[in-house]
Parts: structure tokens; sequence; C-alpha cells
């Protein structure tokens, strides 16, 4: 078996200096069976090591449950980066931002206001000892010297930014060392003074996350800790993309001159990302400074490997620096070829709120929030019965998005982003339906942990309006509901599901074009690819060649504002949107 150490100067594999050389994937956000293929063009560039996140919210997505299938088998991973003969890097959190929905922690946790969050808060403590757990049973034994690829261990997340409870950096390191982990542990933050010293505690060993400037940032982390190697555990060779912006990207002469910079240092680095993969599903966060701003689905994050996996330009420019510092392998992965295209019409396949009628209803006296009726859902529907004259409908505050409907008509959106809480509405003479979407729970900053919904009542005309029905509508339910037969239509209107059948002679990757279509949610043969949007940047959405099948495939979508163009179609290249320079 072998040791992994810190040493005075360098971290040392059986008491020998070894440079870490690390990229990043995320295993929730690849499909499992391209896991492999990411990870082998992760050595043939010149890497050594893998780091992961440890989603907490996507493992557990109920108190006291626990789930390791398909996307999240954390252990099928890690035995998948030793088959290639590389380390890895584990960062559980439980704490992990990495833009994904409430930074990983779980929305159940706080369905009780009081639960702390990060800070040393009983219930917050007692629910993390059960995550860690599970985390540390599939870790410990896959640890260097148990004969398996883990060498690090994160202990919480850049915690400098957020706060300055040295007690709870204790607490949860003794957590990982009563759980069976004897690997070094890891804190990181950006190199700030105030974050290092607030972000970390005596036992852990710095690093910092940084995109440029490395030289001085390298300065700044030895000040902070005398001994020890210097690594960036997060070396930003990219960007994420949010919705109503561009698609961020770095030059990749710059992105590799600089990580030149870091590695004549002896730094050791770890590329965040080395490939970004994809918020399947409805995984995407959202940031909040005075704005919310969710998250695309696509997190290709301009990394070496794009979305598809496919080297890019940084690629070769990182492996050119990497080769004057360690021996590269031959090999080199095999050029891409054009995806598939075609097209297939589109059928309309009946209303979102008529189909959600075969779900159960509460009967409420005023509009409950998402931890007040089910933390896990996409959507909630609330309706009320009764006749009034046109008048302003207003509401406390919106997290995130609702369809005003009247009658059956969308009379208008209330959108967070845009800070609305107003909307002239036309006479009720039947029925007034909020549907409030969830589009991402905040990931970083003291919002995180905070409720979605109507928060603060709903009134007309200065009135407040009481007794609801409500309906909880989580993914699996819309895929559920979604169901109907379809008829053609020369485009699809808002809160309406559409599906297509299209052929594919062999299961291979495709890019689903989006620039026909308004704003919703896709599926391929029932595997959710995430939330598309006509505000951009990204045009298409990514559908992993696994998810296909020779022959005959189904999409389904669920539009929400209302397509122009009743057409499928699938591009040869992803669209990202327009970059930022």
């Amino acid at each position: 078996m072998s040791r992994f150490a810190i040493g005075e100067h360098d971290f040392l594999l059986d008491g020998e200096p070894r440079r870490v050389l690390s990229g990043a994937i995320h295993y929730f956000r690849v499909h499992p069976d391209h896991w492999t293929d990411r990870i082998r063009k992760a050595r043939l560039m010149g890497l050594n090591t893998i780091e992961t996140y440890v989603p907490w919210n996507l493992h557990a997505v109920e108190p006291g449950s626990w789930t390791e299938a398909g996307r999240l088998d954390l252990r099928r991973f890690l035995e998948a980066v030793a088959v290639e003969g590389m380390h890895a890097i584990v960062r559980p959190g439980p704490y992990i931002c990495a833009e994904l929905d409430n930074g990983g922690l779980p929305a159940w946790l706080f369905a009780d206001p009081e639960v702390g969050v990060r800070r040393s808060e009983p219930r917050f403590l007692a629910a993390i000892e059960d995550y860690l757990e599970h985390v540390c049973a599939i870790v410990a034994p896959l640890q260097i010297d148990a004969g398996g690829p883990v060498i690090l261990m994160q202990v919480e997340n850049e915690y400098g930014a957020y706060g300055d409870d040295t007690a709870y950096i204790e607490t949860l390191t003794a957590m990982f060392r009563d759980k069976g982990i004897t690997v070094p542990l890891t804190t990181v933050d950006q190199p700030e003074p105030w974050m290092l010293k607030r972000g970390s505690a005596p036992g852990l060993h710095m690093t910092a996350s940084f995109g440029s400037r490395s030289d001085e940032r390298l300065d700044v982390l030895r000040e902070h800790q005398p001994t020890g190697p210097l690594m960036s555990s997060e070396y930003w060779d990219g960007w994420f993309d949010s919705w109503g912006t561009h698609h961020h990207t770095t030059k990749a002469e710059d992105a590799a001159a600089d990580l030149d910079v870091l590695l004549s240092r002896g730094a050791s680095v770890n590329l965040y990302m080395f490939h970004g993969g994809t918020n399947f599903g409805l995984t995407s966060g959202a940031n909040d400074k005075g704005t919310y701003m969710p998250i695309s689905t696509s997190y290709d994050y301009d990394a070496p490997l794009d979305e598809a996996g496919r080297p890019t330009a940084k690629y070769w420019a990182f492996r050119e620096v990497l080769g004057r510092y360690t021996a590269l392998p031959d090999e080199v992965p095999d050029p891409a070829a054009p995806a598939p295209t075609g097209e297939a019409p589109l059928l309309r396949a009946g209303s979102l709120l008529d189909a959600a009628q075969a779900l159960a209803a509460v009967a409420t006296t005023e509009v409950p929030t998402f931890a007040e009726a089910r933390h896990d859902a996409a959507f909630l529907l609330h309706e009320k019965h009764f006749a009034a004259e046109a008048g302003v409908l207003t509401v406390g505050e919106v997290r995130d998005r609702v369809h005003v409907v009247v009658d059956g008509v969308c009379v208008g959106i209330l959108s967070r982003d845009l800070h609305q809480r107003t909307l002239a509405i036309p006479a009720v003479t039947g029925s007034l339906r909020l549907l409030v979407e969830d589009q991402g729970r905040v990931n970083y900053g003291p919002r995180l942990g905070e409720d979605k919904g109507i928060i603060g009542g709903v009134r007309l005309d200065g009135r407040p309006l009481t007794d609801w029905a409500t309906r909880a509508i989580g993914e699996a339910d819309l895929l559920a509901i979604g169901t109907g037969a379809g008829e053609a239509a020369p485009a699809i209107p808002g809160l309406t599901f559409a599906r297509a059948e299209f052929t594919a002679e062999e299961a291979a990757d495709r890019f689903l074009d989006t620039s026909g279509l308004g704003k919703g949610i896709a599926w391929i043969n029932g595997f959710c690819l995430g939330r598309y949007w006509s505000r951009g940047p990204q045009r298409t959405l990514y559908v992993p060649g696994p998810v296909l099948r020779a022959g005959t495939n189904e999409a389904v979508l669920l539009e929400l504002d209302g397509a122009p163009e009743a057409v499928l179609r699938f591009a040869a290249e992803p669209d990202l949107g327009p970059l930022e320079f």
C-alpha cells in the first residue's frame, strides 16, 4: 500500500515528491457511460489526478435517504479513476457551491428556518454527520493507503468568504477523521488574507482558488502557509454561464501562459474545470447579488474538454504546457465528427394546467411556499375559484417566476430577476391560477438555503386573496402527466406539452436545437436534458449518446412561454451563444 502525505515543501508519495496535476470532472454532470472516456482524456493531456465534488442534495433527496444510482455512483466513478491509473481528490463539502442548486445543500434541511447554515448549529451538524457517514463509507476503502486512488479530501468549500466559525470547521474535520479518512485534509479559499484566515483551522492544508495572476496569488498563499506544497485546487480556466448573459470564455493562450507560471513555481494544480459537463435535470443553481441570475443548463465552462467531451484549443495548449513538467503519453484523443442532424414535427400533447388536475391538491388559507408544500417541487400550481372585477394583482416577493392565468388564459408573468410584484389582470369569472416556477436555488452567498415560492401572500386591489388549492409538481410528475397523444400544430402555445418521434441510426451524441423554442424543459427517452430558454445564451441542449437508441426515439417538451415553430431540430455542433470578446 502507498502513503500520501504533506512534506516540508512538497506532497509526498511514499516519501518522494509528487506534484498533483489534477482536473475536475463532476461525475453527476456526466453520463456514467462517458466517465471512462473523460478520465482517459485527462490522462492523455498530462494530468495524473481527477477531482470531484460530492452533491449532498442529489444523493439525499429526502431526509434519511441515500442513492448511488446512475450518475450518482461515486464508488464506480472513483474505481474508473483507479483503472485509468490516476489518483483522485474528493470534495464532499458539505457545501460545495459548484453553481449547483442550493450549493449542494439539501432543500429539505432548511424547511425548518431555525436550522443553521454552515455553522455550529446542532441540527445542521447532525444532518452532516449522517451525510458524511455515507460519503466516507464509500471513500475510506478507496483511499491510497487502502490500495485505492484517493489522495486528498477537502473540508467545506471557500468557507472564508462566508463565515468565521472555526469551531464548525474543526467539528467537520473531526467527523472526517472519526469516519476513517486518513489522507491529508485541505481547505480552499480565494487568496485574500481575510478569507484565508477565516477559512481554515489547525491540521488542514490551505489551497487557493483563482484563475489569473498566479505568481502574486501564490505569494499571498505562501504568506499564510509558510510550509508545505503550494496548490491552486481551483485554477479557474473558464467560467459558468447564467441565463440572459453571454457565453463566458477565456483565451487559450492566456490561460496556458498563466498555468505555465503556476507550474514554474513548483505548485500543484487542479484545473476547474477539466470537463464541465451538463446540469442535467433541474439541478442548476443561481446567483443573487442584488439581481437573481439562474445558471444555464450547459456547464461547458470553456474547459479543455467541451460539454460533449471533445478536446478544445485549450486542451492542446494546456497539454503543451504540461509537457514541460511531466512525461506525456504518445496517444492523443481522436478528432470528433459532427453530430447527426435532422428534424421531426412537434405535436401538441395537452395543457400543463389541465394535466396537473390529476395530481392531489392541498387546501390552504395562504399560498404555501415550496418548503411548506413540497421542497423538491419544480412548480407549485395555486388555484382559486371566484369572481372579481378587473384589478391589480400584487404579491410580496416572487421566487422565481409566476405565470398568472385568468380563466384559462395567461395574462402575464411575474419575474424575480426583473423584481416584478404587480400585474393588472382582467375580470375573473371562474378561476385564477398562479404557476410558480423554481428556476434554481441560490448557490453562493447570504441567500443560501432560502425558501422558494410566492413569499408574503397574494392581494387583489389591496385585499388579501385566501382559500387556495395547491398542487406540487415534481420533475417526475411532469413526465408522467405529459404523456397524452399529440396533434399537429403550426406553433406551440405556452404551458403546453409537446412531443416528437425521431429516428437515430446509432446512439451517438446530438445537440438539440432550441433556437426555435421558447422556455421550458426537455426530455429524450425519459432522460431530462434540462432547461432551455430563448433568452440564451445557449441555443442547444447536449444529448448524450447513451440516452438514445438505434431506431425510434421520443422527445417530450414542456413549453412554458410558447414556441413559434412546432419543429424538433438537431444541430451538427453546439451553440452556447455569443462570446464576451
